[in-house]
């Protein structure tokens, strides 16, 4: 299997938070939702894979190829889409064109304008004049319009309603009819991921709690709720996590360990996500 990232092992200090040992491997022709509360770590890792951070140590490659000694090259080949378009808010779409056109070399000026109308995003309208619907679309289309194989999105539909979301969803769902490209997309909305992600990588506190296949793991994963002399009924190396309620408890356990004798719900990636965050070990 050929990957698009691999970090391994990465470890980034400061006064009040670290990272860890962030290990993951994202296939080539896949999307990886990265996932964790505010302050996890998430943006950390994309700004030490984009080489915009400094890491303590570890080992981080796009394409094969590590980043500190090959990122010129790699950088051509990635469109990265942060939470907000730091552009001057006094330029424009087609200002912008003009920017980027000497920054990569293959700029492709006649697909980013159909993107825009596409996007229905305005020629010559500046920044500060859009929603912040049309700044995610315009900030999309510039990360699109030199022809990437990766793309890297740090909260890309924070703060959007339902309808743009989905159609941001969709612009990246066209991007990977391209069965070479790839996405790692970093997000708190859970849901988003669950129409996506064909991989789930869960960080916490700066580590990496699993990183796996997203059927498998909501496959490999049940809820179970009842008394808390209920639960001891369950075999004990089923249980994984577990949250007390008004009436009684709930229990992350293991399928594979529990016998189909108990009633099991399937939970959601935001649900399997609490339990680690909230809840104690079982």
């Amino acid at each position: 299997m050929t990957y698009a990232i691999e970090v391994t092992n990465l470890r980034k200090k400061f006064p009040e938070f670290q990272l860890i040992d962030v290990s993951f491997r994202l296939p080539a022709g896949t999307i990886m939702g990265f996932v964790g509360e505010n302050g996890a770590g998430k943006t950390t890792t994309i700004k030490c894979i984009l080489d915009l951070l400094h890491k303590d140590s570890g080992e981080i490659k796009i394409f094969g190829q590590d980043v500190t000694k090959h990122g010129s090259s790699i950088k051509e080949q990635i469109g990265v889409v942060f939470d907000d378009l730091y552009f001057p808010d006094t330029l424009n779409a087609t200002q912008i064109s003009a920017i980027l056109e000497e920054v990569f070399s293959t700029w492709d000026e006649s697909y980013y304008v159909n993107l825009l109308k596409q996007f229905k995003i305005p020629f010559k309208k500046p920044i500060k004049a859009l929603s912040r619907g049309m700044k995610m679309k315009l900030s999309i289309a510039t990360a699109l319009a030199h022809h990437p194989r990766l793309l890297i999105l740090d909260e890309p539909t924070s703060g959007l309603d339902p309808i743009i979301r989905d159609e941001i969803l969709d612009i990246f769902m066209d991007f990977m009819q391209d069965e070479n490209n790839s996405i790692l997309f970093s997000t708190h909305i859970t849901s988003d991921l669950e129409k996506i992600a064909d991989y789930i990588t869960f960080i916490h506190e700066g580590e990496i709690i699993f990183s796996k296949n997203k059927d498998d793991l909501l496959y490999d994963y049940g809820i179970w709720k009842g008394s808390l002399e209920e639960a001891e009924e369950l075999p004990e190396d089923a249980k994984i996590r577990m949250k007390k309620n008004a009436f009684g408890v709930e229990i992350l356990v293991n399928r594979q360990q529990a016998s189909h004798a108990f009633q099991l719900e399937k939970p959601s990636i935001e649900e399997i996500m609490l339990f680690f965050v909230k809840g104690v070990a079982a």
